[in-house]
């Protein structure tokens, strides 16, 4: 049994508004049900020049959006009513609307159509899935002036690089990064070297090098930064008090799981050369990776599966899921990394062969962390799981006669188990008839506090936030392991304070990247 003071209780609450929009395929439920005021994470204005509603220069931020495709003009729409914010800039490397893919057909156009009150709105380009930096500032221009023409508001910038956005927007505040993986880092030591406060997309970076660079900047930098995965996380409070009161006896394994990926993953590089999008600069979408021929299979929602522009599975929902794991159970520096995963056959002069990828994440996988003691809890281990794979069955369900759920999360202790939701909601002692002898508990207090109202707050008091990238580490660690575990396909032995590999030296490569010429961050 684990003391009470020895763990950390988590105070992290789920924001899961889960409003459709009436397409089939609705990312915003696919990454957990973020809220409008989730989506709202980003900033506030700094030039309103007057009228009704005239908001203090001293109280206004000033933002601009980076990364303009399909879920970048989601969350751009609950931006667009705070009435002390101002998007002055948009920027995107594509122009228009041209080749995006997005969850269902018609469900972001119509969530366009309903935020401007205009049905017959087009995204024109190729006029089916809205995207595009063109879109952006017409979406933003044209709310503005219908339904916020009291402010006499300039018209918003579009750029098509960040870096010309930073020398020219002189009275930025604050920025939000939409972009894929790949870019997140750079935008954000940019932003930060400026004084520019930043709100992005998980994960901070695709590489862990490069994600300790961040979280370093964000350490010594006067900017405030907020990690918008943050919001989504749960409560661990009754699993911690559970735990700490031996209820599963010692803690053992924690398991989560997730159906992704939800996207197309390829398991050999494209060879077909297909035209760039009229209006997509290719060279500013690759950014610091290496060059290559222009291919639809890298961009958009499909960029996730590959190691030079995604995260895979576990960077794409382990940061809503595990933040709130990490920090109750205090999860420092793993010291094993042990990687299972599928692999993909093929056939050539009449023999099968195992195709070898280092490029993209497998179809399915499993990961262990082997997290060592501290303090009074004993040794950990988290194992996380993907591409329809689960732990298995506990033999508690059983009894009960269910099996797992799609996705989820389990404690494991050598006298009981606790399985909860995917975010930690719902945790339930099982089986069903340990939940019965249960003395009844009066219902855990929630935060009601946004992340979003956190940054916007923190910002204007020049703090940090909880969702700060300052408190990230951990689970930027952990999300990038697991990428370079699978990549190099062996079970790593990890010396955290250096954060290097010791047994397997050709893994090291994969811990940071070759940036192009006018890339590195530094």
């Amino acid at each position: 049994m684990m003391n009470k003071k020895s763990i950390s209780s988590g105070t992290l609450n789920p924001n899961q508004d889960e409003n459709t929009i009436g397409n089939k395929l609705n990312r915003r439920k696919f990454i957990g049900g973020i809220s409008t005021a989730a989506l709202a994470m980003t900033i506030v204005p700094r030039y309103v020049l007057g009228g009704n509603g005239f908001v203090a220069p001293s109280d206004k931020i000033s933002l601009a959006y980076i990364g303009c495709g399909t879920q970048g003009l989601r969350e751009l729409l609950p931006l667009l009513s705070i009435p002390e914010l101002q998007i002055i800039a948009v920027c995107d490397p594509q122009k228009f609307a041209t080749a995006y893919l997005d969850w269902g057909k018609n469900g972001l156009r119509d969530e366009i159509r309903s935020t401007l009150q205009n049905q017959n709105w087009k995204s024109g380009g190729d006029n089916t899935i809205p995207g595009g930096r063109d879109n952006g500032k017409e979406i933003v221009d044209t709310y503005y002036s219908k339904f916020r023409s009291d402010h006499k508001y300039g018209s918003c910038k579009a750029y098509a690089d960040f870096r010309e956005m930073f020398e020219k927007e002189k009275d930025l505040n604050a920025v939000k990064v939409m972009t894929p993986d790949h870019l997140h880092g750079v935008i954000a030591m940019a932003a930060m070297k400026r004084g520019i406060s930043v709100t992005t997309h998980k994960p901070i970076s695709n590489r862990l090098e490069e994600g300790f660079r961040v979280i370093e900047q964000a350490g010594k930098s006067k900017s405030t930064t907020h990690l918008i995965a943050w919001d989504s996380n749960g409560s661990m409070d009754q699993v911690m008090k559970w735990i700490n009161e031996g209820e599963i006896g010692t803690l053992k394994e924690v398991h989560n799981w997730s159906n992704r990926p939800v996207w197309p993953q390829y398991p050999t590089l494209p060879t077909d050369k297909p035209e760039v999008p009229k209006g997509m600069d290719w060279d500013l979408w690759l950014g610091p990776e290496a060059d290559r021929p222009y291919h639809p299979y890298y961009t958009n929602m499909v960029f996730r599966g590959w190691y030079d522009f995604g995260g895979g599975s576990m960077a794409d929902m382990g940061h809503y899921s595990l933040w709130t794991v990490f920090k109750a159970l205090q999860l420092e520096n793993p010291s094993i990394i042990e990687p299972n995963f599928s692999h993909v056959c093929g056939i050539r002069d009449s023999t099968a062969f195992k195709v070898n990828n280092d490029f993209s994440y497998p179809f399915a996988s499993s990961v262990r962390f082997k997290y060592p003691a501290k303090g009074e809890r004993p040794a950990v281990d988290l194992i996380w799981y993907d591409g329809g794979m689960r732990p298995p069955v506990p033999e508690e369900l059983y009894e009960d006669n269910k099996e797992l759920p799609a996705e989820g999360m389990m404690f494991t202790g050598d006298k009981g188990k606790i399985l909860a939701g995917f975010h930690v909601e719902n945790p339930q002692l099982i089986p069903e008839r340990k939940m019965k002898m249960m003395p009844a508990t009066d219902e855990l207090k929630k935060d009601k506090i946004s992340g979003f109202q956190q940054f916007i707050d923190a910002i204007k008091a020049g703090k940090q936030c909880p969702g700060s990238f300052t408190e990230a580490w951990d689970l930027t660690e952990a999300v990038n392991l697991y990428g370079v575990a699978l990549r190099s396909g062996k079970i790593l032995k990890y010396d955290a304070a250096n954060r290097k590999i010791t047994n397997v030296d050709a893994a090291n490569k994969y811990l940071s990247r070759e940036y192009r010429k006018g890339w590195n961050p530094e």
